[in-house]
């Protein structure tokens, strides 16, 4: 009998933490927004003469519909921060890809920042890398 009344515990359990997180994705709003064109710039080469170029597809994920047109509004800001960091990187980070995933922190943190500071929220909930070419 005791068996049977963990079992029965554990399955409740599962029931519940299932459900709950069935409704938290329900709950979730998410929109995507993508920076348009793509990102192209210079970064800094291994040396001062030689610079390489990186062209990125970005795109938004906003924390919810409702901030779409908010995101919209500020998309310059946007497409400048993320020009702005892609820029001052240097070649061992953009060409490797922990370094990629230290430039897509970099650019969420930066772009969560400008927006709470021009709107109050951090209307940018994720950043992705659908395309990333380098040349150097």
């Amino acid at each position: 009998m005791p068996f049977f009344r963990y079992f029965a515990s554990a399955l409740l359990l599962f029931i519940l933490l299932f459900t709950s997180a069935v409704e938290a994705q329900q709950r979730a709003n998410y929109a995507y927004l993508g920076l348009e064109p793509d990102i192209v710039t210079n970064y800094v080469g291994q040396t001062a003469v030689r610079l390489g170029y990186v062209r990125v597809t970005v795109e938004l994920m906003i924390h919810d519909v409702d901030q779409l047109e908010t995101a919209e509004h500020h998309m310059p800001l946007l497409r400048a921060t993320a020009i702005e960091i892609f820029g001052s990187q240097p070649e061992e980070k953009v060409k490797s890809l922990t370094g990629r995933e230290d430039i897509r922190r970099s650019l969420l943190k930066a772009m969560q920042n400008h927006m709470k500071k021009e709107t109050g929220a951090e209307v940018v909930r994720d950043v992705i890398f659908t395309k990333y070419l380098y040349q150097s």
